[in-house]
């Protein structure tokens, strides 16, 4: 079992790809404290806001495996197709259940005012904005890049 962590910890993608995630949602946080003048690590472990690490991570694995392996690879090609349909369901089915939740949610507050139903609220930061997909999409190739930059 020792050997299984030993080769997981010396996979330079694998922890690349790791990292990004956490930076992101490390990213997430920081701009919350900001913005919402408090700390919530609902944030660090939560989906949606900016950046998105959806596409970090999915950029950065991309990205890793054309360093790593090649950008002529099946490898790549792979990671490539995953990558834009992680950062397409990010920003698109992802945010349009988002909306829908809002949606759901003001319908519902409406018929608790009116006394008929009381629900909990369902959540609505689900998905991300284009923007936040493409901050997530250059930092993932950004990290990368640095990583395969310093040498193996």
């Amino acid at each position: 079992m020792r050997d299984f962590f030993a080769e997981l910890y010396r996979n330079k993608i694998l922890m690349t790809t790791v990292s990004t995630w956490l930076i992101a949602q490390t990213i997430k946080v920081v701009i919350g404290v900001f913005r919402l003048k408090k700390f919530d690590f609902r944030l660090f472990i939560g989906s949606g806001g900016m950046p998105s690490a959806h596409a970090a991570g999915a950029s950065c694995l991309a990205t890793s495996i054309g360093m790593e392996c090649g950008f002529d690879t099946v490898y790549f090609a792979l990671a490539f197709a995953f990558a834009i349909v992680v950062m397409f369901d990010a920003q698109g089915v992802r945010r349009s259940t988002g909306k829908q939740a809002g949606i759901l949610n003001k319908i519902m507050e409406d018929i608790y005012w009116k006394g008929k139903i009381q629900e909990l609220r369902l959540r609505e930061l689900i998905g991300h904005t284009p923007v936040e997909v493409f901050i997530g999409l250059f930092l993932g190739i950004g990290i990368a890049l640095i990583s395969y930059s310093r040498g193996s």
